[in-house]
């Protein structure tokens, strides 16, 4: 059973977005440092910065596998690319979400 190119790329899309509302929209501080000491939110911009890494590593999955052309001539190419980028999403949201606590309670 072959799934269609476009799930993976809505997957990594959406798990962009979530990340980037919980970076840059003030999605995290919300969260996680509403009510806490007055240094959380340095302590979050540190986890951010961690989480940030495995965000980029994610965009350049996608754009590898949509931009390269192997990638787009092989579907086993492009849907470990999609793989890996939907695994490195889940890994900037998981780095995120705990290190948020983490800042919250420290």
């Amino acid at each position: 059973m072959r799934v269609s190119p476009i799930i993976p790329t809505i997957a990594s899309f959406l798990l962009a977005a979530l990340w980037g509302l919980s970076v840059f929209a003030g999605w995290g501080l919300e969260a996680f440092c509403a009510g806490a000491d007055e240094d959380c939110p340095r302590r979050l911009g540190t986890v951010s910065t961690v989480s940030g890494l495995f965000a980029t590593l994610a965009a350049c999955c996608t754009a590898a596998a949509w931009l390269l052309p192997v990638s787009r001539g092989d579907l086993r190419v492009f849907g470990r690319l999609m793989g890996a980028a939907v695994l490195a999403w889940v890994l900037a949201e998981g780095v995120l979400f705990v290190g948020g606590l983490l800042a919250r309670h420290s």
